[in-house]
């Protein structure tokens, strides 16, 4: 079968950072990182408190799941976070991602995720959305920076974020 999601690369290579296959050697960098409470408090589907446990699972049985499609996120070779695609039946994409704190504001985000867009685009998906809490405006703003635009205000239903206010945001590709 050749779907779209098969033609996603498994490695994607940017200037400063390395997209790979989230593996068993970075779950101990993931779960010091992912284990903040700012974070969780941003994210809908991230537990909290996080530990080894929650990061094994995501390897094992979530980050190239049926429903996802997910890439570590490294600088250097150290993992700083995680970026994927929630792939749903009959939705679009959704691209969403999070960094650990001593990674916020150096670009890290916006260069990963124009990386993934670029990746969805080459596969031959038609549009991509996404969604951050009205109150994460460095969030928006990367997704901004990306091409997403923003299509209106919701309540998230699910999640850790359920009955906040959200942003959701989509973008076009061109054909």
């Amino acid at each position: 079968m050749n779907s779209t999601r098969d033609r996603l690369p498994a490695t994607i290579t940017t200037d400063r950072l390395v997209l790979t296959t989230p593996t068993l050697a970075h779950v101990p960098e993931m779960a010091v990182l992912a284990n903040s409470r700012a974070i969780h408090e941003v994210l809908s589907r991230l537990p909290h408190p996080y530990g080894e446990s929650h990061g094994r699972d995501f390897v094992e049985n979530i980050a190239r799941g049926p429903e996802e499609f997910a890439w570590s996120i490294l600088l250097q070779g150290t993992y700083i976070g995680t970026m994927g695609l929630h792939l749903l039946p009959d939705q679009l994409p959704e691209l969403g991602y999070w960094l650990g704190q001593p990674y916020w504001g150096h670009g890290y985000a916006t260069e990963a995720a124009q990386a993934v867009v670029a990746a969805a685009r080459i596969a031959g998906y038609r549009a991509l959305r996404s969604r951050a809490l009205l109150t994460n405006a460095a969030s928006r703003n990367v997704l901004r920076k990306v091409g997403f635009i923003e299509t209106g205000e919701d309540v998230d239903k699910a999640g850790t974020l359920a009955g906040r206010q959200v942003m959701k945001m989509r973008l076009e590709f061109e054909r």
